[in-house]
């Protein structure tokens, strides 16, 4: 009986020392609710909306700044383009001035779906590594091998 035990336990050790440097199962993987690899991240950059100030700034100044130059029926037409280019670039400016930027993580998950996250700083994953959602994906972890 003692010949049996001991050799149970030697099938035992055998497989645990087998199981211990193989790879994650598929089973495993599978079960992972949380894990995806990274399919892409890239610098999303929104241009900001305009209210219509920087228009009408623009705008004034440069019908002032039009209104300078030549005399007559040439001043009036430098006017009238210094408003319209003055408006245009102010306009311009404005949008600039309120433009975003995030990082976007698209993410294909362990049951085949796709998501896409926004980070304000750029992501320490790169596409095709294997990571894990933390706090419902304001964090990714990397699952190393």
């Amino acid at each position: 009986m003692s010949a049996r035990i001991g050799s149970r336990v030697v099938t035992v050790a055998i497989a645990l020392a087998a199981f211990a440097g193989a790879p994650l199962s598929s089973a495993f993987a599978a079960t992972c609710g949380d894990c995806a690899v990274v399919e892409n991240v890239q610098l999303v950059q929104q241009k900001g909306s305009s209210s219509g100030v920087g228009m009408v700034a623009g705008g004034v100044l440069g019908g002032v700044l039009g209104h300078q130059i030549g005399s007559g029926r040439g001043n009036t037409v430098a006017t009238i383009a210094g408003a319209g280019v003055g408006a245009y670039a102010g306009n311009e400016v404005e949008k600039n001035k309120n433009k975003t930027s995030y990082w976007s993580v698209r993410l294909r998950m362990d049951s085949g779906q796709t998501r896409e996250f926004h980070y304000s700083s750029e992501p320490a994953v790169h596409p095709g590594e294997r990571v894990k959602l933390v706090d419902g994906g304001r964090r990714l972890a990397l699952i190393t091998k």
